[in-house]
């Protein structure tokens, strides 16, 4: 059973939760469950018009549109938030691109995308929100940072070229993060999901094993901030095969990859 690393979130009733990428899949799902649970929602995306439609849909919640991207506008948002609300009790990462690439058919523009989207966008937002939640430690008011990787990141796959260097990279920041930050009394997790239908895997053209719902995954993802983990994994009866897969030596490693993936 894994060990509560980060203070549990027992009551959501009040928190202002800020998730940034949740105008659709995992973070939307997400989204919609803390709505219910009982916490104040804040809901950032490019497109304005599906959080307009989201706010619409679940009444309090507010909707901030910003590309992750763009350093300036991550910065105006958590000023407007602290402004309104004097505090952020759980920011999220949850933007994200994907497209399937090999070396075969490298893209650098497509690389550098994904770099901007899945990883440069998430240190604007530590630029943006460290202070506030270093802030609030020293207060003892606490706060949580949760950044949304994928087991993509363990080790190299086929045909995520661009995609997996990003979120291996995610992986290891979330690490360092929480050794520097736990001390301080903030909690810092590292959300790893396995296949989950989005729009983002909805242009794979190969098979996807364990493929759960965003409302499944936006359950396991809440669940494990309740429960204090650093690592959320999900669903369990795929990455445990993916762990185990990066335990693995390097050449039975690359053996049991091409066998088992599309060529």
């Amino acid at each position: 059973m894994a060990m509560s690393l980060n203070p549990k979130i027992t009551d959501w009733q009040g928190r202002v939760v800020w998730l940034v990428g949740a105008s659709t899949g995992i973070g939307r799902a997400t989204a919609e469950l803390l709505h219910a649970k009982g916490a104040k929602v804040i809901v950032s995306a490019r497109s304005a018009d599906a959080l307009a439609e989201f706010c619409a849909a679940h009444s309090g919640s507010e909707a901030l549109a910003l590309d992750s991207t763009d350093q300036k506008a991550l910065r105006d948002a958590t000023k407007k938030i602290v402004r309104r609300h004097g505090r952020i009790d759980l920011v999220a990462y949850c933007a994200g691109t994907y497209s399937a690439m090999r070396a075969t058919a490298f893209d650098l523009e497509v690389a550098l995308r994904h770099q901007q989207v899945n990883y440069v966008g998430a240190l604007y937002l530590l630029d943006a929100v460290l202070p506030q939640l270093l802030k609030q430690a020293a207060a003892g008011q606490g706060g949580h940072l949760s950044l949304m990787a994928s087991v993509a990141g363990y080790r190299g796959l086929p045909q995520s070229l661009a995609y997996g260097p990003t979120k291996a990279a995610l992986i290891n920041l979330a690490e360092t993060l929480f050794l520097d930050l736990s001390p301080q009394g903030l909690g810092v997790s590292l959300v790893n999901p396995g296949f989950v239908r989005t729009p983002l895997t909805e242009q794979n053209d190969f098979h996807m094993p364990a493929l759960i719902s965003a409302e499944q995954a936006a359950r396991e993802v809440v669940s494990g901030w309740e429960s204090g983990l650093f690592e959320i994994h999900f669903p369990k009866r795929f990455t445990f095969w993916m762990k185990a897969l990066r335990a693995m030596n390097d050449s039975l490693y690359f053996m049991l990859v091409r066998r088992g993936t599309v060529t």
